[in-house]
Formats: C-alpha cells, structure tokens, sequence
C-alpha cells in the first residue's frame, strides 16, 4: 500500500514503486476513473492510448498483405516514395 498527500494546489506525488508499475516519466499524463465497484483506478494515459489504438488497428496488417519486417520496409518505402513525389509535385 502506497499513501500520497494532497498540497494546497490539488497535486500529488506519485510513489515512486506506483511511477515504477505504471511505467510513468516526467511530463506523463495519468487517467483517473471508476471502476464498476465505485473504486478509482489510475493508468498510464499513454499506455491507455497505445492499447486503444492497437485494438483499432487489429486485422489491419492482415488486410494490408503485411506479415513481416519485409513487407513494413516496402510499406514504409511505398508511403516515402508517394509523399515526396506529392512534395515535388511529380504528381
């Protein structure tokens, strides 16, 4: 069990051994929310994000034909060979 005092400003310190679990930096946002038992959960707004958008992204390598590193360089080669051709206006 990890305690935290409030300051007059509202702000805490969050446990090192909490910053350590959460994977949390300076500058890193935390979510705070209730759960369905009324308690309140902290996570690591970022690591939150990143899993939301893996969960939107699910199926979508499959779709694309990408199943390695291979096919992601000629993805990402495909994209930079697109953007400049745009920027030079080769278009």
């Amino acid at each position: 069990m990890n305690l935290a005092k409030i300051s007059s400003n509202g702000q805490i310190t969050v446990p090192v051994e909490i910053r350590r679990l959460l994977g949390l930096k300076s500058g890193d946002k935390v979510l705070f929310f209730q759960n369905n038992n009324g308690e309140i959960v902290i996570n690591n707004a970022s690591a939150k994000a990143i899993y939301k958008a893996q969960a939107a992204f699910e199926g979508a390598a499959e779709k694309m034909g990408v199943s390695n590193e291979d096919d992601v360089q000629a993805l990402v080669d495909e994209m930079r060979k697109g953007t400049s051709q745009s920027v030079s206006g080769k278009d």
